[in-house]
């Protein structure tokens, strides 16, 4: 979306990242730049971008069981 000549873009992202011992993860990034979830670790960077298509693929659709009560 533009607005003059300021581009906003308005979607969340995926970063993949290496952890300090040398797996893979991927953090969900709002629009905000603000992290709003971080994965599990993978051994592979192959397996961790097959965990970011499992959460796109299942998240939108999925159920809120609220454990704590």
């Amino acid at each position: 979306m533009i607005f003059g000549s300021i581009n906003v873009k308005r979607n969340a992202k995926f970063k993949i990242k290496l952890s300090g011992d040398g797996q893979y993860y991927f953090v969900l990034v709002a629009p905000n730049n603000e992290i709003i979830a971080t994965s599990e670790t993978y051994l592979t960077k192959q397996k961790c971008k097959e965990g970011i298509e499992a959460v796109k693929k299942y998240a939108a659709d999925a159920d809120v069981e609220d454990e704590t009560v």
